[in-house]
C-alpha cells in the first residue's frame, strides 16, 4: 500500500470570484448555487462528496464541503472490511472493524501535518482527512445481532475515503478555499484535461506508483476510478423521472401489527422504546445529482449530503447532527418529536406548541438524551458531560422537530472516531436500550436499513469532526430509490398517529421526486 510520509503542510488557497467565473462561465454563476455548479463538475464522479447545509443556519450551518478523487478508501460489508488504494489500483482486506480500520489506514496518513501558518484559516473546518458514510447495518460490526431482515443492496454497509483535497465554502463571508496536501494552489477540474485519475495516480511525493505491488488487484466490481465524466444527455430536470410510484414494504395494517408487537415488549418491559420504520421504493432513470438539489432546495435542512458509490448514491437531507467534536468538545442534538408544517400561520403554531407541551414526545426525547449521555461518556471526562438545551424546538420545511443538545470534553486518550465508533448507530434511531431495540427492528422491518439512520461524516487531519443521522435519506441504486420513515414507539403511541407521522417525515421527499413527471408530460 502507497504512504503520503513526504507530506508535511496543508495549504489553503482562497479562490477568487474572477477564477469561479470563468470556470463556470457556461454555467449559472448566481451567489446561490455557485458551489452547487462547482461540485457538479465532479458530481458523476465516484467517492466524490459533498456537505452541504443547504442555505440553513440551524446547527450553526455555516461551511459547506466538497471532496473528491480520495487516494485510499474503507469499504466494508456483509462482515468483511476492505483497504482500497486508488494510486496503485489494488486493494486488500484487513482485520479491523471500519471505524477503526479509517483510524488505522487513513487518518494516520495525515494526522502528521502542519496546520497551515496563517491563522486566518484556523476557523475552516475539515481541509483535507477522512469523509464518507457508515450505514445503519455498519453497527453488525460491533454488536452480535440477528439476520431476519433481508439484505437486497449493493450499496456497502461503510465507505469513507481520505481525501487530499477540497473545497470549501463560507456562507457568511461568501469566500471560497481550495484545500491541498500536494501544494497546488487550484482544483484539478479547473484544468481541462482533467479525468478523475489525475490527483490519485501520482504520489504526493513527486513518485510514479504505476508498478504493481503485492496485493489484490482491484475487481470490477469495486470499480475505484472510472473515468469522471458528466453523462451524456444530462441537462435539464426533465432528465430525472420517476418510472413506477413509491410503494411501501409493509401495509398500513402490517405496520399496525407490528406496533403492537412491540407494544408487548413494552408491557413485557423488554424495552422502552423502539424506532420503527417503513420503507418506499419506487423505479427511476436518468439523473439522480439533479432530483437532489431540488430535494436540498425544498428541505433546506443543515445536514444535507450527497456522496456518489461506485454501488450507488446517496442523497440525504438531514436536520439531525450525531456527533460533532471540535476544539475537543463533544455534541450531540438528538431529534426525537416530529409535528407536521402547515401554510396557515395559526394552524402551524398550534402543532408547534402541541409538540412543546406533548408528555409523551418529552418523554420520548428524554429517554434517548439518558441513553447518549451514557453513549459519549465512555469517551469524555469525567464530570463533563452536561445537557445544555432540552426539549428545544426547530422548525423544518416539512416538520417541527423536538430537540435536545448533551455536551461533554473529549478525554485526553479518546479520539473522534474511537467516540464515532462507541456511539454507533445513534441512540435516537434505535431506541432504548439500545441493543435489545435493534434485535425488535431487524425482527420487524422487512429489509434491512442500509444508509437510513446511519450516519454521513468527516474528520478532518487536525482531529475536528461532524457527523449526521441520516434520516430524511434517499438511497439510488440499480435504477431504484429507497426512502425511509419512523418514529419512537414507547407505552402511549397510537398506531394511527405513528403511522402518519411516518407520512409527514416524507412529504417534501416522495411528492418532490414525484413532482419530476408532472414536468416530463
Amino acid at each position: 500500500m502507497s504512504f503520503i510520509a513526504d507530506i508535511t503542510n496543508v495549504s489553503v488557497t482562497p479562490l477568487t470570484q474572477q477564477q469561479i467565473a470563468h470556470f463556470l462561465s457556461a454555467d449559472n454563476t448566481a451567489a446561490s448555487t455557485t458551489f452547487l455548479n462547482l461540485f457538479s463538475q465532479v458530481a458523476h464522479c465516484e467517492w466524490s462528496i459533498l456537505l452541504d447545509t443547504a442555505g440553513s443556519k440551524k446547527s450553526d450551518g455555516r461551511f459547506n464541503i466538497m471532496a473528491w478523487n480520495p487516494s485510499m478508501m474503507i469499504r466494508a460489508a456483509k462482515g468483511q472490511t476492505e483497504l482500497i488504494d486508488a494510486i496503485t489500483n489494488t486493494s486488500r482486506k484487513v482485520k479491523e472493524a471500519p471505524f477503526e480500520a479509517t483510524e488505522k489506514y487513513l487518518h494516520k496518513q495525515v494526522a502528521h501535518l502542519k496546520s497551515p501558518l496563517d491563522k486566518q484559516y484556523a476557523h475552516l473546518p475539515f481541509l483535507i482527512g477522512v469523509a464518507g458514510m457508515a450505514g445503519y447495518d455498519a453497527g453488525r460490526f460491533y454488536e452480535s445481532l440477528p439476520s431476519n431482515a433481508i439484505d437486497d443492496y449493493d450499496t456497502p454497509d461503510f465507505a469513507a475515503g481520505l481525501y487530499l483535497q477540497s473545497i470549501i465554502e463560507d456562507t457568511e463571508t461568501g469566500i471560497f478555499y481550495y484545500c491541498s496536501a500536494n501544494g497546488s494552489t487550484q482544483p484539478d477540474f479547473f484544468q481541462p484535461e482533467f479525468s478523475q485519475t489525475d490527483f490519485s495516480q501520482t504520489d504526493l511525493s513527486g513518485t510514479n506508483h504505476s508498478e504493481s505491488v503485492e496485493s489484490n488487484s482491484v475487481n470490477q466490481n469495486t470499480n475505484v476510478h472510472g473515468e469522471c465524466r458528466k453523462p451524456d444527455k444530462l441537462k435539464s430536470r426533465n432528465d430525472f423521472t420517476l418510472t413506477t410510484p413509491f410503494a411501501s414494504n409493509l401495509t398500513k395494517e402490517e405496520y399496525y401489527q407490528r406496533l403492537a408487537t412491540i407494544h408487548g415488549y413494552l408491557t413485557a418491559g423488554d424495552c422502552y422504546q423502539v424506532n420503527m420504520a417503513q420503507r418506499f421504493t419506487a423505479q427511476y432513470r436518468g439523473d439522480f445529482w439533479t432530483a437532489y438539489r431540488q430535494l436540498r432546495d425544498t428541505n433546506q435542512a443543515p445536514f444535507s449530503a450527497y456522496f456518489h458509490l461506485p454501488e450507488g448514491t446517496i442523497a440525504s437531507i438531514s436536520p439531525e447532527r450525531f456527533l460533532s467534536v471540535k476544539n475537543g468538545i463533544v455534541e450531540t442534538k438528538p431529534i426525537k418529536g416530529t409535528r407536521p408544517r402547515y401554510k396557515d400561520k395559526q394552524r402551524d403554531e398550534e402543532s408547534a406548541n402541541s409538540l412543546l407541551n406533548a408528555d409523551k414526545d418529552r418523554s420520548e426525547n428524554l429517554m434517548i438524551v439518558d441513553l447518549l449521555r451514557n453513549d459519549i461518556s465512555k469517551h469524555c471526562s469525567p464530570g463533563t458531560v452536561n445537557v445544555p438545551a432540552l426539549f428545544a424546538l426547530e422548525s423544518y420545511e416539512a416538520v417541527h422537530h423536538l430537540v435536545s443538545t448533551v455536551t461533554g470534553k473529549l478525554a485526553s486518550e479518546s479520539t473522534p472516531l474511537d467516540l464515532l465508533a462507541s456511539a454507533f448507530p445513534g441512540g435516537s434511531i434505535t431506541g432504548a436500550p439500545k441493543i435489545r431495540s435493534m434485535e425488535i427492528i431487524d425482527e420487524l422491518e422487512p429489509h434491512r436499513r442500509n444508509i437510513y439512520c446511519g450516519s454521513i461524516f468527516y474528520m478532518g487531519y487536525r482531529e475536528d469532526m461532524d457527523s449526521s443521522i441520516c434520516i430524511r435519506t434517499v438511497l439510488a441504486e440499480n435504477n431504484k430509490l429507497h426512502c425511509w420513515a419512523g418514529g419512537g414507539i414507547v407505552l402511549d403511541s397510537q398506531a394511527p398517529d405513528e403511522y402518519q407521522e411516518t407520512l409527514d417525515k416524507v412529504s417534501k421527499i416522495i411528492p418532490v421526486l414525484a413532482a419530476f413527471n408532472e414536468g416530463n408530460e
